[in-house]
């Protein structure tokens, strides 16, 4: 009889998966075309600027105004679809690629309650996740649980892509940052919008892997307590472009020639180590404890080759309150299988939170 380690299995699929997307010559690697220079240097004083001066004192969100066309309506739900202008500021709105300046999003929403008695959840997007269609799979059933969901589609995604990208191989390190930060914008406006507009009872935020360090940033640095679930995610984007499987598609070499043009004799461990200095800055662990620690629950996989056990404890160990739950596979094959997980969760996290009390 042969036995078969079912977690190597989950860990090598991750590999072959890796391989297929980011090794061959097919694929164009990331940051192909560089550092970004001057777009960089500004991006890092800006992130370095994020963290509020007052450990508590979030800066209030910038007000939106979606514009929205309904998609489909039935007797118990509606999907409706918005535009609105990113609420970045004018550095920002300068550095992102005309493209990124108008965000969309989608907003399915069951009817069975008014939304003061209702949750909602904004779903960020990971690596790769064009479209709304994947997330809003995940947050349909939740309907019948009176949440709503709302998907963002991320700057330099979708429609947002640039015209010289190719898929989701972000073309410079800064548009990396770039993508990041007016993601945090974007959907700590939507919150305030989702709270203040819509008159929602909770809210939550909730993403798989890149899109799960999002989630965790805006979760610290919303000004109000929300549900904040990263699924699938590293503690900062070093661990997936310096140890997971990312490494390997990502354009060492071209680093390497941008940076030598600055100082000579530039070495690819120069390279690297310059990069783990760079995104550093998304380094999960140096944002503040979110307004409500218990509504913090990571679900991560327990054999994933983009992301080592011990990035998920680091979060755990830097926002004590929170939870940590593991799933049985890798990083592929938990994103396939384990959406009744991640629904579990969500709903775990909004059950923290008390509601809203009514404005009247």
């Amino acid at each position: 009889m042969v036995t078969v380690n079912l977690g190597m299995l989950h860990y090598v699929l991750d590999h072959i998966y890796g391989a297929f997307m980011h090794r061959t010559k097919m694929s164009t690697p990331f940051f192909s075309r560089g550092w970004g220079g001057t777009k960089l240097e500004m991006l890092e004083r800006m992130l370095n600027q994020l963290f509020p001066e007052v450990a508590g004192q979030n800066w209030p969100p910038r007000l939106i105004e979606p514009v929205w066309r309904t998609v489909w309506e039935t007797k118990n739900a509606s999907l409706r679809e918005g535009v609105f202008r990113t609420p970045c500021d004018e550095q920002l709105l300068g550095a992102l690629p005309p493209e990124s300046h108008t965000a969309r999003v989608a907003f399915l929403m069951p009817k069975s309650v008014s939304p003061n008695r209702m949750a909602c959840v904004v779903h960020l997007a990971g690596t790769g996740d064009h479209t709304f269609e994947r997330r809003l799979r995940l947050g349909g059933p939740l309907m019948k649980e009176n949440i709503a969901t709302m998907v963002l589609e991320s700057p330099f995604y979708g429609q947002r892509r640039p015209v010289l990208q190719r898929g989701a191989k972000l073309l410079c390190v800064s548009d990396l940052l770039l993508l990041g930060r007016a993601t945090i914008e974007e959907a700590r406006s939507l919150l305030h919008w989702l709270d203040c507009e819509a008159g929602f009872g909770k809210m939550g935020i909730c993403g798989l892997s890149m899109g799960g360090v999002h989630a965790a940033m805006v979760g610290s640095l919303h000004p109000t307590p929300v549900a904040t679930l990263p699924f699938l995610s590293p503690h900062s984007a070093v661990v997936a472009f310096c140890e997971g499987i990312l490494k390997h598609g990502t354009a060492w070499e071209a680093l390497r020639e941008d940076l030598a043009t600055q100082k000579a004799a530039m070495t690819l461990e120069d390279v690297r180590e310059r990069m783990r200095n760079v995104l550093s800055l998304t380094d999960v662990t140096r944002f503040p404890v979110p307004k409500s620690p218990s509504a913090v629950i990571f679900v991560a996989a327990t054999d994933d080759g983009y992301i080592p056990k011990h990035s998920i404890l680091e979060l755990k160990k830097a926002w004590p309150g929170s939870e940590v739950r593991w799933v049985t596979g890798g990083h592929v094959s938990s994103f396939i299988l384990h959406h009744d997980e991640f629904r579990r969760a969500i709903k775990d996290g909004l059950d923290r939170l008390p509601w809203k009390e009514s404005q009247l």
